[in-house]
This record gives structure tokens, C-alpha cells and sequence, in this order.
């Protein structure tokens, strides 16, 4: 059972990890942003360029944690010997 737990444990970390990485990106791509604020075309490609980025990090964020849950219900089935 506690193969279950470590398993759990380094999921939830992981996701926290993913998560905090995520808001770190996206700040910095609006820092960025903001910093091109008053040069008119400039600005025009750095919010393209903020959505892309955005829309990127936003799938790769949930392909992880879709990732990092079959994992874990793969360890619960392990360990549970469950058939879902």
C-alpha cells in the first residue's frame, strides 16, 4: 500500500510542479507583453505571439496532468487490483 502512496505523493507533487511552471510562463509572456505596450507594431506581434505561447503551455499543462493521472489510476489498479 504504501507503493500506492509514494505513487500519489509524487503525482501531486508533479501536478503542483506543472501548475507552477504554467503560471511562471505565462507571466513572463505577459511581462513581456507589456513591455512592448507602446511600440504599435511590435506590440501586434508579441500578443500573437502571447496567444501561441499561451494556447501551448495551456495544452502541454493538461497532456501532463492527463498523463500524470493514468499513472496513478494505473497504480491504484496495480496495487487495488481493480477493474475500471
Amino acid at each position: 500500500m504504501s507503493n500506492y502512496r509514494d505513487i500519489q505523493t509524487a503525482v501531486r507533487v508533479e501536478k503542483l510542479r506543472i501548475w507552477f511552471a504554467w503560471i511562471c510562463g505565462n507571466v513572463i509572456l505577459l511581462i513581456i507583453a507589456s513591455a512592448t505596450r507602446n511600440v504599435p507594431i511590435l506590440s501586434v506581434i508579441t500578443l500573437v505571439l502571447l496567444l501561441a505561447g499561451f494556447l501551448a503551455l495551456t495544452v502541454a499543462l493538461f497532456r501532463m496532468t492527463g498523463a500524470l493521472n493514468r499513472k496513478a489510476l494505473a497504480a491504484r489498479r496495480e496495487v487495488l487490483g481493480d477493474d475500471l
